[in-house]
């Protein structure tokens, strides 16, 4: 069943879902996921196109996880924009939207956990205890219920990314996950849905946490120590109007280990707070 009044097509049932992509599958053709929490900006976009480029059909998938959030205000005031999304989707080409309920997702009972050990550890991991739980718990149903082809994750989400990486592998899950780079604003601020939350003067300080991320790895690149260049980069963002900073390290890309200094494949990760927003982001040190 999908909804008259959308710019795309929106089903809400597993079975529904199944049913549309088993009729593809008679035809052949393949298929790519785009999981979402919704409020889409340019940077969800970008997965669309990826999608398209490499399969038939595209999926995009709406759901609010509410085991992805430590608190029920951040819940309650994540923005909920599913109208406009969906004529986004349709512009971009997308195919069609999944987006189930909380019950046609976590039904009477359900008591299923899917956990992540090692590269969910620190970082967004421990500041924001079973976050990673809820990703990767979601995902897994949002893969199984789809038989998508791949699903593809913006690499902002660095962490998750990994996260992702690690239960598909380790569960034989049959998707494969595309990595899609970073979107910016042309400050360099990275695209997400909680920018939204920024006040015009907290905007306005926003980009200073990519500056720093530069900064810092361009030293790093020249084979600077960790520490010294990471203290230093903590004290710019926090100069430049930044509440705190939760954390600001330098990991292995691949198993996200902490490192002294900068190695092949290295990156650095940052989290920091403009009031009640807290902003992620993370760039490569040298080639990635």
């Amino acid at each position: 069943m999908s909804d008259s009044t959308s710019a795309v097509e929106i089903v809400r049932t597993v079975k529904a879902l199944r049913a549309r992509v088993a009729g593809w599958r008679a035809e052949g053709l393949t298929v790519g996921l785009i999981p979402t929490m919704g409020a889409l900006h340019a940077g969800h976009i970008s997965l669309v196109e990826a999608a398209l480029a490499r399969y038939d059909r595209a999926v995009a998938t709406l759901f609010i996880n509410p085991r992805q959030f430590n608190s029920a205000a951040d819940l309650a005031k994540y923005p909920r924009t599913e109208v406009d999304d969906s004529r986004k989707l349709a512009a971009a080409g997308a195919h069609l939207l999944y987006a189930p309920d909380g019950d046609a997702m976590y039904p009477p009972g359900y008591a299923t956990n899917i956990s992540v050990s090692g590269v969910s550890s620190g970082l967004c991991g421990a500041d924001r205890p079973g976050h990673f739980d809820g990703v990767a718990t979601v995902c897994t149903k949002l893969f199984l219920q789809s038989g998508a082809d791949g699903a593809f994750f913006g690499e902002k989400d660095f962490q998750q990314l990994q996260v992702v990486r690690r239960f598909v592998q380790d569960l034989n899950i049959p998707i494969e996950i595309h990595p899609c780079p970073t979107v910016r604003e042309a400050d360099g601020l990275a695209l997400s849905s909680r920018n939204m939350r920024l006040t015009p003067r907290e905007r306005q300080i926003a980009p200073a946490l990519h500056r720093a991320l530069q900064a810092a790895a361009e030293r790093l690149s020249a084979g600077a120590d960790a520490g010294s260049v990471l203290a230093a980069a903590a004290a710019a963002i926090r100069d430049a109007g930044f509440d705190r900073v939760d954390y600001l390290e330098l990991r292995d890309g691949g198993s996200l280990a902490p490192l002294e200094r900068a190695e092949t494949g290295a990156r650095i990760f940052a989290a920091a707070w403009l009031d009640e927003v807290r902003l992620i982001d993370n760039i490569p040190v040298g080639a990635a």
